[in-house]
């Protein structure tokens, strides 16, 4: 099967609530910080690769082709991170991953590349079960002007945007261990 070019936008730019205001893509998993994990699985299927962090620019700098923020120091969610992504994605779709999900494969990407050739058009999401994993997608990029008309309208979720938008699903199962998110200091710890 051809190769799909995707530009991968890694999201890195929240604020660390849960971790204690940290930065969660430096904190340490398994020895390296989660933003070289994800970014050790992006970096050979894209020659775009995106980062969206609102601190340590530097540091992200080194592991992107490109680095966005938010545009404010308000840490505006990740949809804010999403918009920024596709106001500079070289490529016809936008894939996005959060940096806190480390077990993410190439398999798993490769699928969600799979769903997205066979719906150009609309957004796919990763869904397990019931469940949407909005920061797990591929979006055209075409879609710009949705995502950013709903954030005007004051719309924050990127699930129901994308679900707006009519969705694909890319189906893992119930307790696909590559869906794994430390977003806590007790998950980071126990999945060490």
């Amino acid at each position: 099967m051809s190769q799909f070019h995707c530009s991968i936008l890694l999201l890195a730019g929240g604020r660390g609530q849960r971790m204690g205001g940290q930065d969660k893509g430096l904190l340490r998993w398994q020895g390296q910080p989660l933003i070289s994990h994800a970014q050790r699985v992006a970096r050979p299927l894209t020659d775009d690769l995106i980062i969206s962090c609102n601190r340590n620019h530097a540091h992200y700098a080194a592991y992107a082709d490109q680095v966005v923020n938010d545009g404010n120091d308000d840490f505006d969610g990740p949809l804010a991170g999403i918009r920024a992504g596709l106001a500079v994605a070289r490529h016809s779709h936008l894939l996005v991953l959060p940096c806190d999900v480390p077990r993410i494969d190439t398999d798993l990407i490769r699928a969600l590349f799979d769903t997205a050739r066979l719906n150009l058009e609309q957004p796919v999401m990763v869904r397990h079960g019931a469940h949407w994993e909005p920061l797990l997608c591929v979006i055209p990029v075409a879609l710009k002007s949705a995502f950013d008309t709903a954030w005007q309208n004051g719309q924050r979720s990127p699930r129901n945007i994308m679900l707006e938008l009519n969705a694909q699903a890319c189906a893992c199962a119930q307790n696909d261990p590559r869906l794994l998110n430390v977003n806590t200091p007790d998950l980071l710890e126990q999945s060490q």
